[in-house]
C-alpha cells in the first residue's frame, strides 16, 4: 500500500469533469492550478451509456470516454510528475478497453503509469436471468471499495465502469484514511462531498440561481473537496480561477437530481437532513455533521433500451391568428400522411408578442414530433410531407430546418437487483483480480417522517411576485422523474416557504405537473424543499418527451410564477 496524500488527516479531491463532453483543459487547469492528491473525472450519465452502447454496437472495442484519452496524452506524464493520482468512471462500458489503451498510450510517452480498473457493472449478458428484460445496457452501480483497493496497491490511474458518482471521492478517501466498511457516518460525509463537486463547475457558480450576485463567472473553476478523517469536507477552488464557492453555491449542487432525505448508495445512505454548510473563508465552505446508515441490500441498476425511432419538423408561425394557423397546420399534415406513425406529438410555443419590434418576436413555434418502431414512418414520409405545406397552408408558412430522415431514440428504465448477484472486480496494476465483496450489513429504504416545521409568519401584508426573488433553485432529471430542489437564505423567509410552498402551489404554478405524482422532501437544515416530479421526462432523457429533457430548466421556470409573499421578506 502506498501513500495517497501528504497529510495523513487530510486528502485533496478535485473534479475536472462532470459530464462527457465538458471542458477538455480542465485536466491541466486543475493539475497546474493548486495542490492536489487524486483528480477525478465524471463522464457517466444516463443517456451517456446509451451513447456509449452505440458506440459499442458500430465497434465491440469502444464503449468508453474518447476524450478522456485526448486529455491523458496532455497531461498524464504532468499528472505523475506531480504525484497526483487520477480516478474516473470514464471507462463506460469497456473499462478494461480503456485501461489496455491507457497502458499503449504511457508506453508510447515513456511514462511508467501503473492502470488498474474496476469492472462487473456491466450485467447486460445477465440481464433477463436477472428479470431486467433484454436492454441495450444494463450496468449496476458499483461502490467505492474497488477503487480504494486499486489505490491501496499503488495504482496511479484507476479507470472504473459505472460506479456512483460519489464513489470517486469516497473510494480515494476510504483507502487514504483506512475507513472501514461500517464506518458509516464518515463514509456519508465522503459521499456529500462527492455528489458536491461530481458536477464539475456547478458547485462554482454554474447554473446558479443568484448569478448575478456573482462578481467573477466568466469560465469558472473546478472545485476541489479536502476531505478530511472524520468525512467532513471543506469545498473550495484553486485561487485566481473563476467563478466562486459560497454556501449557496454549494447548497445549489447539493439540490441537484436528489430524491428524498435519504440518499442512498451501494456503500451507505446519507442522511442529506443532518448537513451542516457554514462559510469557511472566502471560497471555501465547510460541511459537517453528514450521518450515514447501512446501505440498502439492492443495487440500482441503469437500463437503456433502443425505444424506436423518431423525427420532428417546426413550423414557424408569424403574426396573427397563430393558434388558427397552428390549427392549420396540424389539420392538414395529420390528413396528408398515409402511414400514420405510432406517436404523433404537437406542441405550440407562443415566444410571440403583439406589435413586435423584429419578425423573430412577432413569431411562435408549432413543433411536432413523430415517433415509431418503423424508421420509415418517421422519415421522409413524414418530413417531405411536412415541407409540401410550404405553399398550401397559413400565411407565412417556413420551418427551422430542413426534412430529414428518422434517428433512435433511446428509453431509460431503473431496475434493482440484490448485491450479492453482481460481481465487484479490483483489477490491480500488475493484473490480479481482487473480487470485493457485497456489503453484509444492510437496511431497507424507507422515508424519513417529514420533521416538525417551524411556526409561520405572522400575517401580514403581501405582494404578488415571481418565486425566484427571495428563492433559489436547481432541478434535474433521475429517469423520467424531475426533482426540483428549492432553499432561501434566512431563517424568516423558510418560515413561510416551507408553509406555502406545498404540493398543491406546485401544481398550481407549474400546470404541466398539474397531473402527476409529485413528493415533497422538507430538508430543514439547508432551508430546503425537493420536490419530485414523477413521469414528466416520460421515459428518460433520450425519449425527450418535452423541450427540456432533462429539466434543467424546470426550476427556474418555478422561479420564475408568481406567488403570494409577505412584504416584511421583500425589503
Amino acid at each position: 500500500m502506498t501513500a495517497i496524500a501528504a497529510q495523513p488527516d487530510l486528502i485533496r479531491i478535485g473534479n475536472m469533469s462532470g459530464f462527457y463532453g465538458d471542458r477538455l483543459t480542465a485536466m491541466r487547469e486543475m493539475l497546474e492550478g493548486g495542490e492536489l492528491d487524486v483528480l477525478t473525472g465524471d463522464y457517466l450519465a444516463e443517456l451517456t451509456m446509451l451513447i456509449l452502447g452505440r458506440d459499442r454496437m458500430k465497434d465491440p472495442e469502444l464503449g468508453y470516454a474518447k476524450t478522456f484519452l485526448r486529455q491523458a496524452e496532455d497531461c498524464l506524464g504532468l499528472a505523475l510528475e506531480r504525484g497526483v493520482r487520477l480516478v474516473v468512471n470514464a471507462g463506460g462500458l469497456n473499462p478494461a478497453g480503456l485501461a489496455d489503451r491507457l497502458r499503449e498510450l504511457a508506453e508510447r510517452l515513456g511514462l511508467d503509469a501503473r492502470i488498474a480498473h474496476v469492472e462487473g457493472d456491466d450485467i447486460g449478458s445477465r440481464a433477463a436471468e436477472l428479470g431486467l428484460g433484454t436492454p441495450l445496457t444494463a450496468n449496476a452501480y458499483l461502490g467505492a471499495w474497488g477503487i480504494a483497493a486499486c489505490l491501496d496497491a499503488g495504482a496511479d490511474v484507476v479507470v472504473t465502469g459505472r460506479v456512483t458518482d460519489a464513489a470517486l471521492v469516497v473510494g480515494p478517501a476510504a483507502a487514504h484514511f483506512g475507513w472501514r466498511r461500517d464506518d458509516y457516518d464518515a463514509l456519508a460525509g465522503a459521499v456529500v462531498a462527492g455528489h458536491i463537486i461530481e458536477c464539475g463547475t456547478q458547485a462554482t457558480g454554474g447554473n446558479f440561481s443568484f448569478f448575478t450576485e456573482l462578481a467573477d463567472l466568466g469560465r469558472p473553476g473546478f472545485p476541489l473537496a479536502e476531505v478530511r478523517a472524520d468525512g467532513s469536507s471543506v469545498i473550495t477552488k484553486h485561487a485566481q480561477t473563476g467563478g466562486v464557492v459560497t454556501v449557496d453555491t454549494v447548497e445549489a449542487q447539493l439540490m441537484y437530481e436528489i430524491q428524498s432525505a435519504r440518499y442512498a448508495g451501494p456503500d451507505v445512505t446519507a442522511r442529506l437532513d443532518t448537513i451542516s454548510l457554514s462559510s469557511d473563508g472566502p471560497d471555501r465552505v465547510l460541511v459537517s455533521g453528514v450521518r450515514g446508515e447501512a446501505p440498502p441490500p439492492q443495487l440500482k441498476v441503469s437500463l437503456n433500451s433502443i425505444g424506436g425511432f423518431r423525427n420532428e419538423m417546426t413550423f414557424v408561425l408569424t403574426g396573427l391568428d397563430i393558434e388558427a394557423k397552428a390549427e392549420l397546420a396540424r389539420k392538414q399534415l395529420e390528413s396528408w400522411l398515409t402511414d400514420r406513425p405510432a406517436e404523433l406529438d404537437w406542441t405550440l410555443a407562443r415566444l410571440d408578442r403583439p406589435d413586435a419590434e423584429t419578425e423573430e418576436q412577432a413569431s411562435a413555434l408549432l413543433r411536432c414530433v413523430v415517433r415509431d418502431q418503423d424508421p420509415n414512418k418517421v422519415g421522409r414520409s413524414f418530413s417531405n410531407v411536412a415541407v409540401e405545406l410550404a405553399l398550401a397552408s397559413y400565411p407565412g408558412a417556413t420551418f427551422t430546418s430542413s426534412p430529414g430522415n428518422g434517428s433512435p431514440y433511446g428509453v431509460y428504465t431503473p431496475g434493482y437487483v440484490p448485491a450479492a448477484e453482481v460481481p465487484h472486480i479490483a483489477v490491480l496494476p500488475d493484473g490480479d483480480r481482487v473480487a470485493i465483496a457485497p456489503a453484509t450489513d444492510t437496511l431497507e429504504l424507507a422515508e424519513v417522517e417529514t420533521p416538525p416545521l417551524p411556526e409561520r409568519l405572522a400575517p401580514g401584508p403581501t405582494r404578488r411576485v415571481p418565486l425566484g426573488t427571495v428563492a433559489a433553485a436547481r432541478s434535474g432529471d433521475k429517469g423520467g422523474n424531475a426533482n426540483i430542489g428549492v432553499w432561501v437564505r434566512t431563517d424568516a423567509q423558510w418560515r413561510w416557504l416551507v408553509h406555502a410552498l406545498t404540493v398543491d402551489e406546485v401544481r398550481r404554478m407549474l400546470p404541466e405537473a398539474e397531473s402527476l405524482p409529485i413528493t415533497r422532501h422538507v430538508l430543514p437544515n439547508l432551508r430546503a424543499v425537493n420536490f419530485v416530479i414523477e413521469s414528466i421526462l416520460g421515459p428518460g432523457v433520450a425519449y425527450q418527451a418535452r423541450f427540456d429533457p432533462q429539466a434543467k430548466g424546470l426550476g427556474e421556470w418555478l422561479r420564475s410564477r408568481h406567488i403570494d409573499i409577505p412584504e416584511e421578506l421583500l425589503s
